[in-house]
């Protein structure tokens, strides 16, 4: 059967100019919807995990949310994050989304490019003796930086700040599409809680991600499109090899 009908399981992307070349050059229509969405974990939830942020002089960032979240939690507890607080923030556009909440120059902000053994380089020897808060999402699982930490020996607590929560996705008949994108294994989840009992059938599923595949084969659905890959980058990439392949 040929794809006419693609669903993407995120917001539109600011650049759609990858899937509107889809469009005009194979005829596909393509719907974009979130299938959950990340919300900050309430007072109450964080202090189930006996966290006090003032025993630490050192938050791990990899994520705005995690930073919108922790600020939030900050402001409820009515907990004043002193100026000596130092940031590691996994990339150079986290760290700077931290100018929302504090001013910039008055802090300690370092920043990696994006791989957990940057972060370690940050720290070096300089920071090994900080207490350091890891922030994380509730999906997050035993993370590569934590595991680079045990190994360092340095003291640090896992907190998690943000949690996944699926959307109601009722409205939607997944049968008028040919193809769906999933990225996150909370797009598994959400799937399952909406649509009890759901079969694939002629569905072809994408995968973006090597966390998602696991998710997806435990759940039974077959995948026929995998990604990122050498050939295909991004998921637009993805659709576009498989589309020229007439399949």
């Amino acid at each position: 059967m040929p794809v006419r009908k693609i669903l993407i399981s995120q917001r539109p992307p600011i650049n759609e100019a990858p899937y509107t070349a889809l469009k005009e050059k194979y005829g596909v229509d393509i719907t974009f919807r979130r299938f959950f969405m990340i919300e900050p974990l309430t007072s109450r939830e964080f202090r189930s995990q006996r966290i006090n942020i003032l025993d630490y002089t050192a938050v791990v960032f990899s994520s705005r949310h995690a930073i919108d979240a922790f600020y939030g939690l900050c402001d409820e507890l009515r907990v004043k994050v002193p100026e000596t607080m130092k940031y590691f923030c996994t990339t150079e556009a986290v760290a700077m989304y931290l100018q929302k909440h504090i001013v910039f120059r008055k802090r300690k902000i370092f920043f990696g490019d994006g791989r957990p053994e940057s972060i370690l380089d940050l720290i070096g020897t300089k920071h090994k003796c900080e207490k350091f808060l890891v922030t994380q999402s509730d999906s997050s699982g035993s993370s590569s930086l934590t595991r680079l930490f045990d190994a360092k020996g340095i003291d640090y607590k896992v907190a998690v700040l943000v949690k996944s929560v699926p959307q109601d996705l009722k409205d939607m008949d997944l049968k008028e599409y040919d193809m769906i994108v999933f990225y996150n294994p909370y797009d598994v989840k959400s799937l399952l809680e909406n649509f009890p009992g759901f079969e694939q059938g002629d569905i072809r599923f994408v995968s973006f991600g090597k966390s998602i595949v696991k998710a997806m084969e435990e759940a039974g659905l077959s995948i026929d499109v995998k990604a990122p890959t050498p050939e295909a980058p991004s998921v637009a990439r993805a659709i576009e090899l498989y589309l020229q392949a007439g399949n």
